[in-house]
């Protein structure tokens, strides 16, 4: 992470063209009828591509990095771990509005665990991009499946989405759930009993896809 909390891209990600993203807001405005040269609107371009350059900071960043450096259990079989209620913010790719939620993480440790920060940041990098969030579930239980080699793993999301609370249906109180599994915690009833432990912030939701 970066010293104001945005996740660095490696050397050879793509880097977020800021002059390319303010020429582009400057013809949407122009586009939707509005003066672009207007008091209110001078600097929405500049500040725009200022938002989007936090937004999609983790293009092109591999989350597992995060996971590189861990705590070796010397032969131990590690017990499971759980987080909770971590908050994050992501961008719906459909149609660029924002998604906003809250994820918890469990997992079986296999031969090692890692500090529960570096458990964050890989929401943090995986939502930091044009996302669906049944993908992004997806992808954080195949980081930490890979990168911490465990011998299971239950991720669940609950997020409200702008594109269903702002526009359309306009379902201001509506949520999404997605849930995602992987090994030893793919089984029904292991699932089953990690959720009850996410409990009372995580829905009593048993399905999901299996890895």
């Amino acid at each position: 992470m970066t010293e104001t909390g945005q996740t660095a891209q490696r050397p050879d990600a793509p880097r977020i063209d800021v002059a390319r993203i303010e020429a582009a807001v400057l013809e949407l405005l122009k586009a939707i009828g509005e003066d672009p040269t207007r008091s209110g609107l001078e600097q929405t371009p500049r500040r725009v591509a200022q938002a989007y350059s936090e937004f999609f900071a983790g293009v092109g960043v591999d989350a597992r990095e995060h996971l590189a450096d861990g705590i070796d259990l010397e032969g131990n079989t590690g017990e499971l771990v759980i987080v909770r209620d971590i908050h994050f913010r992501s961008m719906c790719e459909h149609h660029l509005l924002p998604f906003i939620g809250v994820a918890h993480l469990a997992y079986l440790p296999g031969d090692r665990i890692v500090g529960l920060g570096n458990l964050v940041r890989v929401v943090e990098t995986l939502s930091a991009r044009p996302q669906l969030q049944e993908r992004l579930t997806d992808e954080i239980a195949d980081a930490l499946n890979d990168g911490l080699e465990a011998r299971g793993v239950v991720v669940v999301m609950d997020a409200s989405h702008g594109c269903v609370t702002a526009r359309g249906s306009q379902q201001i109180s509506s949520t999404t759930v997605t849930v995602a599994s992987r090994g030893e915690l793919a089984d029904s009833v292991q699932r089953a009993a990690v959720l009850g432990l996410m409990a009372p912030t995580a829905p009593d939701f048993i399905g999901g896809r299996n890895g």
